[in-house]
This record gives C-alpha cells, structure tokens and sequence, in this order.
C-alpha cells in the first residue's frame, strides 16, 4: 500500500533552522503488508521526541535513509497472522520503542529492555523479524526503532506494540510510548523510589516531567526541578514541585536536602556535564539515574574514589527499565486516577506537515510534547 511518511535522508549536518533547510521530506512510500507476527498500524498521533532530533543532529547516528517516529499510538488495520490472540483488527495500541524477543538471557532474566536482538534490529534499521517494510522508489528505507511513527500507516512486530482502551485520547495515549514509559519508569522501576525520599530533576522535557509527576505519585517529600526554561520550571511548580535554574541549584542544596542531598536525582538532559552535576548533588549514599542520550564522544568523568568513599550508585536507564506490556496499562491507570497527569506535557498538536518546524521549537528548548497527527 502506498503511505506518506517523514523520511531523513542524512544524519547530522543539517543546517538550522530546519523550517528553512527541512531535512525531513514528507514522502509517498511503499509499504509491505505484515508478515506472521506483525501489526498493520494507521497512525492516529505520534509524539516529537528528543531522541528524534538527534537522528536528525547527529548526536545518535543510525543507516539513511529512515523513516523516523517512535512515541506513537493507532489503530490495528490488520494482522499478519490471522489467529493473533493478542491483537485484533480495531484495537488501539501504544507503540514501544524496543521490542524485546523473548527468548535471550536478558529477556528470560526479567530485563526486556536490555534484549540484544531487539537493540541489533534498532540499530540495523529493520524490523525484529528481519528486513524493512518501507520502499522509496525501490530503495529500502530503514526503521526507526521498529515504529516510524511519522506516517499514515506503519507496519510493526507485535512485540513493538501494547493494547489498551479506545476511549483514551490519541493524543494522550501516544505519551505513554516513550515519555511516560522512560521518566516515570526512571523514578518507579530504575530508582525504586519509596515514599517520603527527595528528589531532584534536571531537565524538563517530557521525560524530565514524566519523571517529577511518578516522583509526585510515588511518594517524594520534596522534589526540585532544573531546567534553564522559566516557562518549563513554572509548569513544574503547577505539578507540585519548587524549580531552580542551573545556576542557583548550589545555593538551594543545603536548605532543601539538609541531608546532604537528596536521595534521588534524575538526568534527563543527555549532556555529560549536567551527570557530573548530579553525581555532585546526590547525597552519600545515594542513587543517580541517568536517561539522557548524550553524544557518544563526550565523556563522564568523576573521581575513582568516590563510589566506594561516598557509597553513590550510579543507575543507566534505558527505556526507564521497563517492561511496556506490565508498565504502560500501570501507568494509564494511574492517570485515570488523577495521580498522573499526562496531559500537562502536551504542548501542541500539529498536522504532520509541520515537523520541520517543530524540531526547530524542540531544538531551542521551547516545547515539552508535540504531537503530531497524519
């Protein structure tokens, strides 16, 4: 069937603004029909993550050309396998952006996020099951984290997609795939948070968010935020947290952690300097969680001693450690009950058409979640 869908042809040196020198083309492409264990998806929202900008800056290169897109929901067209006893033509599903086999040690040890065959198919650009759907005038165009969500129609594995209820609205549903899944997964299953602990955040996109409100809804007694962004920090004072600059998070510490520090901070902004600010800010003893994406080429560096002397414990989150099947249902009906307010991250809902543009607003650090509809 013929699709439209956002297709990045180069990998980094795409020059700014992307509004005038688009690197994203919105192309006609060819999709195959799903193969036995794969999903026909129509493509309702999809949401403007950070990890998509930086397949277009070059920060996470991946084989051209792709179809991005990964933080999505829709509704299943079709099938590939006629008996599917998880999903029928109608249900709307979230799309996950790491779909796990099931069958390797990491899988079987309850760590489906760390599976190695789902994160080689991530890598290579195709789907688990082998190969590439997409097609541009014969040529294959690579996936996007087995979703490429930035279309009308996406074909999926199974194991990249979770059903849940119709009636939650698309543009809400779509968080749940990556930011709700990563932020609140970093603070509830990464950081293990127990009521009464302190929290510290630094950064407030839509997994820094993600992350205060599962801190909120965990139990925190007091949760700061940071961000360079007046307008971010004041969203998270309305979601019950005191904000601070970068600047001024020194001059804070000792009056809201008089512990030391808190018990918990969160890096979500992927640079290595603000993870060496945390590591600095935890308390001893305490947890640092990192979900940021940095450039591969810059590095963390931190006094040898320091673990062992101060007792810190350092934690890589990859996908908040979840396991979306379990998580994504948990974290929906924790909205339902007004515990996680979901809605508070939506920035925008745009037509596709605008993406250009909007990985500009995403770039000066001007939005939260921008959705986009087909």
């Amino acid at each position: 069937m013929r699709i439209t869908a956002a297709v990045l042809d180069r990998s980094g040196d795409n020059a700014r603004p992307y509004a005038d020198t688009p690197p994203l083309r919105l192309a006609e492409l060819e999709l195959d029909a799903p193969r036995p264990g794969e999903l026909l998806v129509r493509i309702d929202a999809a949401g403007l993550c950070h990890s998509d900008l930086s397949v277009v800056n070059g920060d996470r290169p991946r084989p051209m050309p792709m179809a991005l897109g990964h933080e999505a929901t829709g509704i299943v067209e079709a099938t590939g396998t006629p008996d599917d006893s998880g999903f029928a033509v109608g249900d709307r599903v979230v799309l996950a952006f790491l779909p796990s086999c099931g069958e390797c040690v990491r899988c079987r040890s309850g760590e489906p996020y760390m599976c190695g065959v789902g994160a080689a198919a991530n890598g290579e650009g195709r789907l688990l099951n082998g190969g590439r759907r997409l097609h541009d005038h014969g040529t294959d165009v690579h996936h996007h984290l087995g979703c490429s969500a930035f279309a009308t129609y996406a074909v999926v594995d199974r194991r990249s997609a979770v059903k849940i209820d119709r009636d939650i609205p698309a543009e809400i549903a779509a968080l749940f795939g990556c930011a709700i899944l990563t932020g609140a997964g970093a603070v509830m299953n990464s950081a293990q948070l127990r009521p009464g602990e302190t929290v510290l955040v630094y950064g407030l996109g839509g997994v820094g968010l993600s992350a205060l409100l599962a801190a909120r809804a965990s139990g925190a007694s007091t949760i700061l935020a940071v961000d360079p962004s007046a307008e971010k920090r004041a969203i998270a004072i309305e979601l019950g947290a005191q904000a601070a600059a970068p600047d001024d998070v020194a001059a804070l510490l000792p009056t809201l952690f008089p512990d030391g520090g808190p018990d918990v901070v969160v890096e979500t902004v992927g640079k290595a300097v603000v993870l060496k600010a945390a590591w600095a800010a935890v308390r001893r003893g305490g947890r640092v969680v990192t979900v940021g994406l940095p450039n591969p080429k810059e590095i963390f560096d931190i006094p040898a001693i320091s673990p062992v002397a101060d007792g810190k414990t350092l934690i890589g989150s990859y996908m908040g450690s979840s396991v979306p099947a379990r998580d994504i249902p948990r974290y929906i009906a924790l909205w339902r009950a007004g515990r996680l307010p979901v809605e508070k991250l939506l920035t925008s809902v745009s037509p596709l058409s605008d993406i250009n543009s909007l990985l500009d607003t995403l770039a000066d650090g001007q939005a939260i979640r921008q959705v986009m509809v087909p």
